[in-house]
């Protein structure tokens, strides 16, 4: 019998385990909604979305280096000049700290910047921060994933 309870416990256990991972919480489900509205937002050239999606304090960094403010980086997206014609994000994370959450995934896309089109890979680290119950993006970062 005290096998058995032990076994028991052991399955239990573990079973609890990995039902916890599968289970996310409001905050992490709150945050997915708002990276694939960002998503699309990006793909649709809505700059009306974006601006609601972000901070007016955002700091929007490039793989490149360049870092751009919330206007910047809505104008460039609205007027064409940093077109997104497809984007995925694949290997998510989510991270809630309190009232921020880190997110971190790879970013794969083609774009037709400039006409020219392109196909991208990215590292990208996302930083959101709950104001009055509503969740924005307050900085980006992205990074060249090693060949």
């Amino acid at each position: 019998m005290k096998y058995f309870l032990a076994a028991l416990a052991v399955v239990l256990f573990q079973f609890s385990g990995s039902a916890q991972n599968s289970f996310k919480s409001k905050a992490e489900i709150a945050i997915a909604a708002r990276v694939e509205t960002l998503r699309n937002a990006m793909i649709d050239a809505d700059g009306s979305k974006l601006k609601a999606l972000t901070s007016i304090n955002l700091s929007y960094g490039h793989s490149n280096g360049v870092v751009q403010n919330q206007a910047v980086f809505i104008e460039k997206i609205v007027n064409g000049e940093s077109d997104f014609v497809t984007i995925e994000f694949q290997n998510q994370t989510i991270e809630i700290l309190g009232d921020n959450a880190i997110v971190r995934h790879n970013l794969v896309a083609h774009t037709k910047d400039g006409g020219v089109d392109k196909d991208i890979k990215l590292g990208i680290m996302l930083v959101w921060k709950k104001y009055k119950n509503k969740w924005l993006l307050i900085a980006r970062q992205a990074f060249k994933l090693p060949s």
